[in-house]
């Protein structure tokens, strides 16, 4: 499959601060590609290398085939952009913002309309149309700019953190617009701090450090590079933790002995590295019934998102705002 987004080699400095150091990324058409990163670390000036807001230094980048360098008018002819801030007239009404949108794009007037409804349709905003944009909420302008970024049906959307600082059921609105988008043959290249995003819409996820791509796979291949399933079980007694603790060891990815179960005293819970999913489970809640332990609670956990970037980057995502360019300064 063809990718829909190429970067090879993107290298951007800003100073003495080198905030993209060689990103190399594929985008296959019709996919969500999720970029992950901490803060500063280069997904803000990745996206905006890709749409042509900033010139890299060195490297080479194809959107929708077409060469981002030597032909930066047809790019933007052919991408949509949904960036960190709603980017909204506020002094306009909804309709009128998405009608300009068109017009821009030189639409004529008549399907410039046409378009604006139906987006205001798809985003919920119908009923305040004809409210100017100051008076709407966060949440809704949030989706006026997306909408504003559809007018002309572009094959190829670049999302900065589109969600960041919306609310639950706002953001869920969004996400169903988003599996729409991809549904429908859009190809999507999100950032977000938000790794349950990443996971619950991104076919690939990349992630981004210090100006590299890190690490890329889907979420279950990331996962499975920070050890995969592991069993927890929380006793109901204290004086039941070590002979707990010795049997789960048996159960261990290493064996007796190797020091990967690990004991919480202090919430009573025994973790530990394991393979063989739920039949492994059953298997040992008889040992434990057998033993006389009584439980509180056990379960088969799996890797999250949050693990996979704890490992690889060394510290946890960060939820506030930062612009990478920002952030090497």
């Amino acid at each position: 499959m063809p990718g829909a987004i190429q970067a090879e080699g993107l290298v951007k400095t800003f100073g003495d601060v080198k905030a993209l150091d060689g990103v190399d990324l594929e985008v296959p058409e019709g996919t969500v590609l999720g970029l992950l990163g901490p803060n500063g670390a280069g997904k803000t000036t990745t996206v905006r290398c890709l749409t042509t807001l900033l010139r890299p230094d060195r490297g080479r980048a194809v959107v929708a085939g077409i060469d981002v360098l030597k032909h930066p008018d047809a790019v933007r002819r052919s991408i949509g952009l949904s960036g960190q801030f709603a980017a909204v007239d506020e002094y306009l009404t909804g309709r009128e913002n998405l009608q300009m949108v068109g017009q821009l794009y030189q639409m004529r007037a008549k399907a410039a309309r046409a378009r604006a409804d139906e987006l205001l349709e798809q985003f919920h905003l119908a009923d305040a149309a004809d409210r100017t944009a100051k008076t709407y909420s966060g949440g809704m302008r949030r989706r006026l700019d997306l909408a504003a970024a559809l007018v002309v049906h572009p094959p190829v959307m670049f999302m900065d953190e589109p969600t960041t600082g919306l609310d639950p059921r706002n953001r869920q609105q969004l996400w169903d617009v988003i599996k729409d988008l991809v549904s429908g043959g859009t190809t999507l290249l999100l950032t977000t701090q938000y790794l349950e995003e990443a996971d619950h819409l991104a076919h690939d996820i990349a992630v981004v450090d210090q100006g590299k791509v890190i690490a890329q796979g889907t979420s279950d291949q990331l996962k499975a590079r920070t050890g995969g399933e592991r069993v927890e079980v929380v006793v109901h007694d204290r004086e039941h933790i070590r002979t707990a603790a010795a049997l789960l060891d048996k159960y261990s990815l290493r064996g007796t002995g190797q020091g990967d179960t690990t004991v919480e005293e202090h919430m009573r819970k025994i973790t530990t590295p394991v393979s063989g999913g739920a039949k492994l489970l059953a298997e040992i809640i008889r040992e434990l019934d057998a033993d006389g332990i009584e439980i509180d609670d056990i379960g088969l956990r799996r890797p999250t998102l949050d693990d996979v970037f704890l490992s690889l980057t060394g510290h946890v995502a960060e939820s506030a705002q930062s612009d990478d360019e920002e952030a090497a300064k």
